[in-house]
């Protein structure tokens, strides 16, 4: 089955740290960009980072650099978003998406930051 299944959200306080996964199944991982989407309650999708094929190159949303970090294991078919310094505004439900066409969308995963 072609899918994305993201994992590692959760309650955290300002000032944390999250590390998300997404797991792919289905399709060739290495032919494929990856990105990571989010939607904050009430609010439309927001573009999150981005990475390439083989994690050569690595791009981010503005308000996320410097506390962000993308990576890719192409051998174990993952994608991963490693966030520090989390502010109670990174609150959404983070969403992996393959780049290119089809689109695939995971399931999504709950972030919320609150004392």
């Amino acid at each position: 089955e072609v899918q994305l299944v993201e994992s590692g959200g959760g309650l955290v306080q300002p000032g944390g740290s999250l590390r998300l996964s997404c797991a792919a199944s289905g399709f060739t991982f290495d032919d494929y960009a990856m990105s990571w989407v989010r939607q904050a309650p009430g609010k439309g999708l927001e573009w999150v980072s981005a990475i390439s094929w083989n994690g050569g190159s690595t791009y981010y949303a503005e308000s996320m650099k410097g506390r962000f970090t993308i990576s890719r294991d192409n051998a174990k078919n993952t994608v991963n978003l490693q966030m520090n310094s989390l502010k109670p505004e990174d609150t959404a439900v983070y969403y992996c998406n393959r780049l290119g066409l089809p689109t695939l969308w995971g399931q999504g995963t709950q972030v919320t930051v609150s004392s």
